[in-house]
């Protein structure tokens, strides 16, 4: 498969020179070991195993160490947690930079342990899914986002071209991992199939211990049919027969390793009633395509659940362009106790910039509700022009405050 450049490939290389360290975290397959091998082709990695003990790391680090010299990759190094107080030994012993390069595909336990071992010696970035830019060999070019919070009036007046990704249901059926992008639709299922299997085997077991691997297999399944939507965690353990308090956690588990990401409420300083619940996103389309059991492009087309992976898939791109700026806005949903709603709050400097998603083709008025209710609710916030991001290919206003946005803009 060819190589597709990733947009933090110029602040690794540049982080290399000044830190004896790189951590890189991110989802299992999302592409962290294949970035390392592009950018440092010469240096040797070694790939750990959560059953095996490799080399003998686990049991004498040192020795390990002493056998593979810097610069190395060491790849999952979350299996081999006995090796990071070696290493930071290692490191306070030489000065030299882009010594060790990381990776992990579970945040809190990798976090943790390096936050112990190797505070300031490291930098730390995080690897997402494919963007739109990546998938079409632009990864040196941004998104829009940030020409949008800069001046949104200026931002009005773009006549920008969409791109040229696959239609809108086979790209959100695909998803959005390196190893779909080239990949028979026919192959699809048995790609995830194995990505499940090995999510389960080697991040979820060994994390969490979980011994009730049919009831887990259920809550996948539910939780991806409950992306972009708010959570309740009783709802959930009723549906499985579980405990709130055991849905919560595996929610937790989902979020540390990489599949699933939450938007707090926006309350801003109203006295009416908001709802406090937070919305809850599945990190990939083509994975909870999967575990909602869409079998093709056609089924998904027809599903009741294309909308809604519609805006999982746009909130985690936003997400993704936000989370690169050098300045990034808070992230919000917006949500009244009367049903009024705007899928997401953007806020930066004191400023508020409201965006709706809407898997549509064509427009209307009615698709403005959430946005003017949300205007209505906060008439002393500095409210930005709004965006009404759909499904058609034309950019144009749709009313003096906001600007009707294409999907595949870019």
């Amino acid at each position: 498969m060819r190589y597709l450049r990733r947009h933090i490939e110029s602040q690794i290389l540049e982080s290399a020179k000044h830190f004896k360290a790189i951590l890189l975290l991110g989802a299992r397959q999302v592409g962290k070991s294949t970035l390392f091998s592009h950018l440092f082709p010469e240096v040797k990695t070694i790939v750990f195993d959560p059953i095996q003990d490799l080399y003998n790391a686990r049991q004498d680090p040192d020795l390990f160490l002493d056998s593979f010299p810097s610069p190395l990759v060491l790849d999952e190094v979350q299996y081999v947690p006995e090796l990071l107080a070696a290493l930071k030994r290692r490191m306070d012993r030489s000065d030299a930079k882009g010594q060790y390069f990381l990776t992990g595909s579970q945040n809190f336990s990798v976090l943790r342990s390096v936050a112990e071992s190797m505070a300031g010696r490291v930098a730390i970035f995080h690897l997402e899914n494919f963007t739109p830019q990546e998938m079409l060999g632009q990864g040196d070019k941004s998104g829009w986002l940030e020409s949008y919070l800069e001046d949104p009036s200026a931002f009005y007046r773009i006549r920008g071209a969409s791109s040229s990704l696959p239609p809108l249901v086979e790209f959100l059926f695909r998803g959005t991992l390196p190893g779909t992008i080239e990949l028979p639709t026919s192959q699809m299922a048995t790609y995830f199939r194995s990505y499940l299997q090995t999510y389960v085997d080697r991040d979820v077991r060994l994390q969490e211990e979980i011994r009730q691997l049919a009831e887990f297999d259920r809550f996948l399944g539910l939780s991806a049919s409950l992306t972009a939507q708010e959570i309740n965690s009783s709802q959930i353990g009723r549906e499985i027969g579980i405990t709130p308090h055991t849905a919560r956690r595996w929610l937790d588990l989902l979020f540390f390793t990489y599949q699933w990401f939450e938007l707090l409420p926006y309350h801003g300083n109203t006295i009416k009633r908001i709802s406090g619940k937070k919305k809850g996103y599945f990190k990939d389309p083509g994975f909870a395509c999967y575990l909602q059991r869409i079998e093709s492009p056609d089924g998904l087309a027809v599903s009741p659940k294309l909308g809604a992976l519609f805006e999982t898939w746009m909130v985690n791109y936003i997400h993704q362009q936000a989370s690169a700026l050098s300045v990034p806005p808070h992230l919000y949903h917006w949500r009244t106790a009367g049903g009024a709603e705007v899928d997401l709050i953007l806020e930066r400097g004191g400023k508020l910039y409201p965006i709706e998603v809407k898997c549509k083709t064509n427009l209307s008025g009615a698709d403005l509700t959430g946005l003017k209710s949300f205007r209505a609710t906060y008439p002393a916030q500095q409210i930005m022009p709004g965006l009404v991001i759909y499904a058609g290919s034309e950019v144009h206003k749709l009313n003096e405050e906001t600007l009707a946005l294409p999907w595949n803009l870019l």
